[in-house]
């Protein structure tokens, strides 16, 4: 019997502020300079939180995070894996032992977190999972990354600045009026803004300008607009 057959993901190369960027289906950037994950919004424990509220949400949404996050670090191999906030939805859950449990399993890699407006764990939960914390600006080469977009004066000079937080998407309308939303990645001429990787996220519209690049995540691919 022949061996399924399983193909690597189709990652498209971009170049921001100078730096070569590999952008993944799975919502994330691979910076091959820094052997670095770029990743924001997983809203780990957001399942669990809205279950503690009657809400019905499936248990397994947890296990899909952690299962492609496996995906990610199996095909980019990082050195570095960088939290651009939101890491945890609320207060604390049994995720969050799940996803210590989970950080063990690769102890060869830095996994830092920049924290977010959702990361309220106490300290001693941060200390608990052995990742680095970072400050809300983090400054790596000629990139500034946060979790909320930076304004002007909070811009360190020379710097692009990468961040999440606002879930954005890209409404497609077809000849018959149909729409449809996408997760995307955009990319001005000042700022980029990383998609949601969280499997329980909502997603925003963002309207694109005209110095923009833009690519949608459909069907595994990440298409350029």
């Amino acid at each position: 019997m022949v061996a399924d057959l399983v193909l690597p993901p189709i990652m498209e190369e971009v170049y921001v502020h100078g730096n070569r960027f590999l952008l993944h289906p799975q919502k994330a950037i691979y910076w091959p300079a820094e052997k670095a994950l770029l990743l924001s919004d997983l809203h780990l424990g957001k399942g669990a939180h809205f279950r503690k509220a009657g809400i019905a949400v499936p248990r397994s949404v947890a296990d899909v995070n952690f299962k492609r996050l496996d995906i990610l670090i199996e095909d980019c191999q990082p050195e570095r894996v960088i939290f651009l906030g939101d890491l945890f939805h609320s207060d604390y859950n049994h995720v969050w032992r799940m996803f210590c449990d989970y950080l063990c399993e690769y102890n060869h890699v830095s996994f830092e977190l920049v924290p977010g407006n959702h990361d309220i764990l106490p300290g001693s939960a941060y200390e608990e999972s052995c990742m680095k914390m970072q400050p809300e600006i983090l400054v790596v080469g000629n990139l500034a990354l946060s979790h909320h977009p930076l304004e002007k004066h909070e811009l360190p000079t020379g710097t692009y600045n990468i961040y999440g937080h606002i879930h954005p998407c890209v409404r497609l309308v077809d000849a018959a009026g149909s729409t449809l939303k996408l997760p995307a990645f955009f990319f001005g001429p000042t700022a980029g803004i990383l998609p949601a990787f969280g499997e329980f996220t909502g997603c925003a519209e963002v309207k694109a300008r005209a110095a923009d690049r833009v690519f949608v995540l459909a069907e595994g691919a990440v298409i350029g607009m």
